[in-house]
């Protein structure tokens, strides 16, 4: 029977390595009887690491007149070394295959792989994208002369469906590489090559969360609100987006923030349906801290009345489920207390408030004590 060394997709006719057309993929092969061929048999039955490195390094430089060869045989010294643990030198290997073979969605996943290894998150990022680029031209390669319509889109399905698992692979670690990095700059540089490179994703409500995270800690109010309403034209109870959108809006002074900041609130709890039987801890918090968020912005409108209910709302669906947004939902009920001047109920809340160590114990502490002051006077 006719052996044939396969890589990627099918057998070429010669020894001779084809860079294919934009839009398809590099795939090497070695036809069976070739004095290629025979040198990586006898590679393939040396059962010691050391000796087949050295056999590999003879290879490479017998057929350095092959680019298939040379291409092929630095992806294996690649991966042995991975098998023998030198990360650094399986890298620098994969990389001189991936030289001669770029557009190589198997040595792509490779690469990704040795990078995760090496925790080398910048490098994971680089390999997926490269690689999830590759598999989105498939559909981009011009049809053949003398192919019918029909069977080019069926090549088509069938090169994106046996490339499909490694596309999710690629996929899924460039996901992993964004929520590892700690770096805000960094990590919204990665998102933004993240989002064209794997559309449609099954990670894009994640992504989408961590984007509008970084762009609140990066403190860039306007691409926030721009890809937190890009968010919602796609899917509109994206409760990530609407939450960072109203707190977003309720802490910017421009005229008319207000009332946005107080609808996307509404829809925000209109979304998560916290009253559910099936409501689950996400979703609670999430209509307390939207319940919290209409209450401050009453506030900032001088509707302090209207703020309570919104404000004791927030805070017994965040009791017990979040203390920092619980802290914060009952310091603004006791100042709005306060500021109508309800001194007992005023006293009441920030008592709870003080009891909790974070950001907002502090400035309750500061009020509580005004409250009591004023409680001592009006006695």
């Amino acid at each position: 029977m006719t052996r044939i060394r396969l890589v990627v997709l099918m057998v070429l006719s010669s020894l001779s390595f084809s860079v294919l057309a934009h839009g398809q993929l590099d795939r090497i092969s070695i036809p069976a009887g070739t004095p290629e061929d025979q040198a990586l048999t006898a590679i393939s039955n040396e059962p010691d690491t050391q000796k087949k490195l050295a056999m590999y390094q003879d290879f490479l430089q017998k057929f350095s007149a092959n680019p298939a060869a040379v291409a092929y045989g630095n992806w294996q010294i690649s991966q042995a070394y991975q098998s023998a643990g030198d990360l650094q030198k399986a890298i620098e290997y994969g990389d001189k295959a991936l030289a001669g073979s770029p557009h190589n969605l198997d040595i792509l996943v490779s690469q990704t792989g040795i990078a995760q290894q090496l925790k080398d998150d910048t490098k994971v990022m680089d390999y997926s994208t490269q690689g999830g680029e590759l598999y989105n031209s498939i559909a981009k390669q011009p049809k053949p002369e003398g192919m019918s319509d029909t069977e080019f889109a069926q090549r088509i399905d069938d090169e994106k469906t046996a490339s499909k698992s490694s596309y999710e692979f690629l996929e899924a670690a460039a996901f992993n590489a964004i929520a590892d990095e700690p770096n805000a700059t960094k990590r919204m540089a990665d998102i933004e090559r993240f989002t064209p490179t794997f559309p449609n994703s099954r990670f894009q409500d994640q992504v989408a969360s961590y984007a509008m995270m970084t762009l609140s800690e990066l403190k860039d109010t306007t691409r926030l609100i721009s890809y937190g309403e890009k968010t919602l034209v796609t899917d509109p109870n994206n409760l990530p987006a609407l939450l960072l959108l109203a707190t977003t809006y309720v802490d910017d002074p421009k005229p008319g923030s207000l009332p946005k900041a107080i609808t996307y609130s509404q829809k925000a709890i209109e979304a998560a349906k916290a009253d559910a039987p099936n409501a689950d801890r996400s979703r609670k918090v999430s209509a307390g801290v939207a319940h919290a968020t209409i209450g401050y912005a009453y506030m900032k409108q001088e509707k302090t009345a209207s703020a309570i209910p919104e404000l004791k709302s927030a805070s017994a669906l965040l009791k017990g489920l979040d203390d920092q947004q619980y802290a914060i939902a009952m310091y603004r009920l006791g100042f709005a207390y306060a500021k109508l001047n309800k001194v007992s109920e005023a006293r009441d809340v920030l008592q709870e408030a003080v009891k909790i160590s974070g950001p907002v114990q502090q400035p309750a502490q500061d009020l509580l004590a005004k409250v009591n002051a004023a409680r001592a006077k009006g006695k």
